[in-house]
Protein backbone atom coordinates (compact mmCIF):
# COMPACT_ATOMS: atom_id res chain seq x y z
CA UNK A 1 0.00 0.00 0.00
CA UNK A 2 1.13 3.53 -0.74
CA UNK A 3 0.46 6.52 1.46
CA UNK A 4 -2.10 9.07 0.30
CA UNK A 5 -1.46 12.76 0.69
CA UNK A 6 -3.21 12.51 4.07
CA UNK A 7 -0.71 9.82 5.22
CA UNK A 8 -3.46 7.19 5.36
CA UNK A 9 -2.57 3.97 3.50
CA UNK A 10 -4.30 3.54 0.15
CA UNK A 11 -5.49 -0.02 -0.51
CA UNK A 12 -5.34 -1.49 -3.99
CA UNK A 13 -9.03 -2.31 -3.51
CA UNK A 14 -11.40 -0.69 -1.05
CA UNK A 15 -12.66 -3.11 1.61
CA UNK A 16 -16.32 -3.42 0.66
CA UNK A 17 -19.21 -3.56 3.12
CA UNK A 18 -22.90 -2.70 3.14
CA UNK A 19 -22.14 -0.21 5.90
CA UNK A 20 -19.53 2.42 6.66
CA UNK A 21 -16.11 1.04 7.44
CA UNK A 22 -13.13 2.44 9.27
CA UNK A 23 -11.46 2.69 5.86
CA UNK A 24 -14.35 4.85 4.60
CA UNK A 25 -14.06 7.20 7.55
CA UNK A 26 -10.28 7.47 7.13
CA UNK A 27 -10.58 8.11 3.39
CA UNK A 28 -13.62 10.36 3.25
CA UNK A 29 -11.46 13.22 1.98
CA UNK A 30 -9.95 10.95 -0.68
CA UNK A 31 -13.45 9.99 -1.87
CA UNK A 32 -14.48 13.65 -1.99
CA UNK A 33 -11.37 14.62 -3.95
CA UNK A 34 -12.00 11.80 -6.43
CA UNK A 35 -15.62 12.83 -6.95
CA UNK A 36 -14.58 16.46 -7.48
CA UNK A 37 -11.81 15.50 -9.91
CA UNK A 38 -14.14 13.18 -11.80
CA UNK A 39 -16.75 15.94 -12.09
CA UNK A 40 -14.00 18.20 -13.45
CA UNK A 41 -13.16 15.55 -16.09
CA UNK A 42 -9.72 14.77 -14.71
CA UNK A 43 -8.05 11.84 -16.43
CA UNK A 44 -7.66 8.48 -14.72
CA UNK A 45 -3.92 8.98 -14.72
CA UNK A 46 -4.22 12.37 -13.00
CA UNK A 47 -6.55 11.02 -10.32
CA UNK A 48 -4.42 7.94 -9.66
CA UNK A 49 -1.26 10.01 -9.37
CA UNK A 50 -2.46 13.19 -7.68
CA UNK A 51 -5.05 11.72 -5.30
CA UNK A 52 -4.10 8.08 -4.74
CA UNK A 53 -0.35 8.57 -5.02
CA UNK A 54 0.08 5.80 -7.60
CA UNK A 55 2.36 6.54 -10.53
CA UNK A 56 0.39 5.34 -13.57
CA UNK A 57 3.52 5.28 -15.74
CA UNK A 58 5.08 2.64 -13.48
CA UNK A 59 1.95 0.87 -12.18
CA UNK A 60 -0.68 1.33 -14.86
CA UNK A 61 -2.91 -1.64 -13.98
CA UNK A 62 -2.66 -1.10 -10.21
CA UNK A 63 -3.53 2.56 -10.64
CA UNK A 64 -6.52 1.75 -12.81
CA UNK A 65 -7.84 -0.91 -10.39
CA UNK A 66 -7.32 1.23 -7.29
CA UNK A 67 -8.95 4.22 -8.93
CA UNK A 68 -11.99 2.22 -10.05
CA UNK A 69 -12.38 0.66 -6.60
CA UNK A 70 -12.13 4.02 -4.82
CA UNK A 71 -14.46 5.78 -7.28
CA UNK A 72 -17.03 2.99 -6.90
CA UNK A 73 -16.90 3.36 -3.13
CA UNK A 74 -17.01 7.17 -3.35
CA UNK A 75 -20.19 6.89 -5.43
CA UNK A 76 -21.63 4.44 -2.91
CA UNK A 77 -20.89 6.98 -0.17
CA UNK A 78 -22.63 9.67 -2.22
CA UNK A 79 -25.78 7.63 -2.83
CA UNK A 80 -26.05 5.37 0.24
CA UNK A 81 -23.27 5.60 2.80
CA UNK A 82 -23.83 9.25 3.67
CA UNK A 83 -27.01 8.25 5.53
CA UNK A 84 -24.92 6.50 8.17
CA UNK A 85 -22.78 9.62 8.60
CA UNK A 86 -25.83 11.66 9.53
CA UNK A 87 -27.54 8.94 11.60
CA UNK A 88 -24.98 9.25 14.41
Amino acid sequence: MLQSKSNMPIADEVPWSDGLTTYDKEHFTTYTRLLDASADDASEEEMAHQILGINPARERERGRKALRSHLDRANWMLTTGYKELFAS
